[in-house]
């Protein structure tokens, strides 16, 4: 059964080396609550990361 995820929020904000830091503690606090966090960089700014909040 293929899982299907909600993305619950999006938002972009200015790229720091340590945010991977943040995304990582969420993941392992929230993950019983159904929840999983993402980061990206944004296709178009290099000095833009883009955080989402998935509902699995």
């Amino acid at each position: 059964m293929k899982q299907k995820m909600e993305v619950v929020s999006t938002v972009r904000i200015e790229k720091s080396n340590d945010l991977y830091k943040i995304v990582d503690s969420l993941n392992r606090t929230l993950k019983q609550d159904d929840l999983m966090f993402g980061l990206a960089l944004d296709e178009n700014d290099e000095n833009t990361a883009v955080f989402t909040i998935y509902r699995t």
